[in-house]
């Protein structure tokens, strides 16, 4: 009797921790802005936006540049394993105070080839830019939300803005795309209340789409984006056609188990040829750990590491720039300079650091971190929510985090 009660009590636990659950009641007028929300009256109007700064701003950035502190040297034999070398790091502030800055007027330019815009949404400022196809024809016009991460920004989506607005022959759709700048991220306005979480920008982006026109539309995600793509095909099911990922994640009580599991026979869960996409366990889970200590100090403190930051355009752009070096690929730790101009154009990186040095946002994109592990957050438990929207997943050989799709 006492082996089957106990039995008992075991499947209800497990069907308790692994049953759907329901959409939750959704908060679509959350206030997130300075001061009192009862004195809000939200201001519908969309208006232009371009990047412009005087003279003064780039002067004062190059002086900056100029004061370079004695780094201290990389120890005799490494790269990048003990983090950003400081010899590549000399290299690239030179080429930033003077090749870069010297064409600045260009690079402004290149960030306002696309209409960007800005409108007020649920008391913060968010800009984006909405960029419609030149000549669609008869091809049929699909509206696509596309979301970056951390740390990056919109300037991450320009080279693929012409091709996914361009018709071509082998198609009869083209895409309309809108891109924000996430809450707190570039010239999108850091929330002034705590609780702006994933789940909460996944309602301040789905009101964007409606102010934008928008009730029905796909969406493209990566890192952040990628979750807060993920929430809204969830909780907004009837208003997403389509959701398309990568760095694609869930965590439910049965994630972990599974992932365990799968890891002692790969070839019965996955084909043997994308194995090392996810396995060995203990290899992945060092490299998550070693990649992972910036994500510990901005979900703990992230107004501190913000403030060392910020106004630091030197030490920004070496902690901005190691993470397009080990998280594209980690065997560039072993290169003297991490191996950034493989796949990146320097002039690019820069336009993503630029973003965060002129509008001082660095602090702000960051507590996403902070939001996204509060007790309040995680007790959603908003992965158990089954979703009917069509979805699919990029997996990239390199992501910093991945999962079979049995999981």
């Amino acid at each position: 009797v006492s082996l089957s009660l106990l039995v008992a009590i075991g499947f209800k636990q497990y069907r308790d921790l692994t049953a759907p659950l329901p959409v939750p009641e959704i908060n679509l007028q959350q206030y997130w802005g300075p001061g009192d929300a009862k004195q809000y009256r939200e201001n519908a109007a969309i208006k232009p936006f371009k990047v412009s700064y005087g003279p003064e701003v780039i002067e004062k950035l190059r002086t900056k540049l100029a004061d370079l502190p004695a780094l201290t040297p990389p120890l005799e034999g490494t790269a990048f394993e003990y983090g950003f070398n400081s010899n590549r790091l000399k290299e690239i502030v030179k080429y930033w105070s003077t090749t870069y800055l010297a064409k600045w007027s260009e690079r402004e330019q290149f960030l306002n080839q696309f209409p960007q815009f800005k409108t007020q949404i649920q008391g913060l400022d968010i800009h984006y830019l909405h960029v419609k196809p030149k000549a669609a024809g008869n091809a049929k016009v699909l509206p696509l939300l596309l979301l970056h991460g951390w740390p990056g920004s919109v300037r991450e989506f320009y080279e693929i803005i012409p091709k996914l607005t361009t018709k071509s022959d082998d198609k009869d759709f083209v895409f309309e795309v809108i891109v924000p700048s996430l809450p707190g991220y570039g010239w999108s306005q850091g929330s002034s209340k705590t609780g702006l979480s994933p789940s909460q920008i996944a309602v301040v982006m789905k009101n964007l789409m409606s102010r934008v026109g928008f009730k029905k539309f796909y969406i493209q995600g990566g890192d952040w984006g990628s979750l807060i793509g993920n929430l809204m095909a969830t909780l907004f099911q009837s208003d997403v056609l389509g959701v398309h990922l990568n760095m694609c994640s869930v965590m439910s009580p049965l994630s972990w188990p599974k992932t365990f599991l799968a890891s002692l026979k790969p070839c019965l869960f996955i084909d043997e040829q994308y194995s090392e996409f996810y396995f060995p366990l203990g290899s992945k889970f060092s490299n998550i750990i070693e990649e992972t200590g910036y994500m510990h100090i901005q979900s703990t403190k992230p107004d501190t590491i913000g403030t060392v930051l910020q106004g630091n355009p030197v030490g920004l752009a070496a902690y901005i720039l190691e993470k397009f070096s080990t998280w594209t690929n980690p065997a560039y730790r072993s290169l003297a300079d991490g191996g950034l101009e493989k796949y990146f154009k320097l002039d690019a990186l820069l336009d993503n650091v630029m973003i965060y040095y002129l509008t001082d946002s660095i602090t702000t994109s960051q507590r996403i971190y902070a939001e996204a592990f509060t007790k309040e957050e995680l007790a959603r438990q908003l992965d158990r929510i089954p979703t009917g929207v069509p979805s699919a997943c990029a997996k990239f050989r390199h992501e910093l985090f991945q999962q079979i799709d049995w999981v």
